[in-house]
């Protein structure tokens, strides 16, 4: 194991990080949380407890992460990025944090914000055109290219990302029946469907 201990002076709570991670002062990371080789957490981001970050991940200045976040390698996280509980970023998965950068003009006050809910998946290679929020166990296919919000529980893909079904938090595809009713195959928890948006039935 090549992992280091450090301590995060701010909550004096204990992660893990790679000898080549780079761990700017004024970050917040939580107990549990490891950060693996070449990656950079910035001033100011608030990372939660028993994240994962990968190999080669930008975690840029305000971003917020919560409780067990997966990001995967080759992933950076801009500056108004927030990601709730449980969220999954998949390797080279692309955000952005302006709608019209140009080179020459400064628009570091035009940053989007872009919150992916609770639960919520995106896939390989897919990007998060900025200021599009991802609902709440959503599940982003590889490669899509996110154009316009995500509803809870939302299947898409394809570039511009369109909506082609429905996704369990255990993150299986459900089939509703005419009376809007499904199951998930895992986990046996059923939902509804009904005037277009899926809750889960307690």
């Amino acid at each position: 194991m090549y992992l280091h201990m450090h301590t995060c002076s701010e909550v004096r709570m204990a992660y893990t990080a790679h000898p080549t991670a780079v761990i700017d002062e004024g970050c917040v990371i939580g107990e549990g949380t490891r950060i693996w080789h070449f990656s950079h957490i910035m001033p100011g981001c608030i990372i939660g407890e028993n994240c994962n970050i990968g190999q080669n991940v930008v975690v840029s200045p305000d971003v917020v992460l919560g409780r067990n976040v997966k990001v995967q390698n080759n992933v950076s996280i801009y500056t108004g990025v927030i990601c709730e509980d449980d969220v999954f970023l998949g390797p080279s998965m692309v955000f952005t944090n302006v709608i019209n950068p140009r080179s020459a003009v400064n628009r570091r006050g035009e940053y989007l914000r872009t919150v992916v809910r609770k639960g919520a998946s995106i896939g390989a290679n897919a990007t998060i055109v900025c200021g599009h929020d991802i609902g709440r166990y959503a599940f982003i296919g590889a490669g899509a290219v996110v154009t316009k919000a995500v509803p809870d529980h939302a299947l898409v893909m394809g570039n511009p990302a369109r909506q082609t079904g429905w996704m369990s938090e255990f993150g299986h595809k459900l089939k509703f029946d005419a009376d809007g009713m499904a199951a998930c195959p895992e986990s046996g928890e059923r939902y509804e469907l009904s005037s277009g948006i899926v809750r889960k039935l307690p």
